[in-house]
């Protein structure tokens, strides 16, 4: 339960949270941006089976793979993917954390 609950706490409260805490002239705008970031998600539809609650994410997903992180981390340095950055290593985190709980779990 606690892993479900930082999971999708990360996914849906810390983007609302950093959009209304730093951005607060545009924090609606920004927190939708960053809310967006869970799209990358698609990547699992190519995945068998599509959902698995057993599975990391991370490094199995081609949108979760280390050459993609390299990339989102990259967005973070320029003002014009800043957001995108953002949103998307936000994503990435859930998923580390989520990662992170599966291993302890089966321990």
């Amino acid at each position: 339960m606690l892993r479900f609950f930082l999971h999708y706490g990360i996914h849906f409260l810390v983007p609302i949270f950093i959009a209304f805490y730093f951005y607060k002239g545009q924090a609606v705008k920004i927190a939708i941006l960053l809310l967006l970031g869970i799209l990358i998600d698609i990547d699992h539809l190519w995945a068998n089976p599509i959902f698995n609650p057993n599975r990391c994410s991370i490094g199995f997903h081609f949108l979760h793979s280390y050459w993609a992180i390299m990339i989102y981390t990259l967005f973070l340095f320029f003002s014009k993917t800043r957001i995108l950055g953002l949103a998307l290593m936000i994503h990435i985190l859930a998923d580390t954390v989520d990662c992170l709980m599966l291993f302890l779990q089966s321990e």
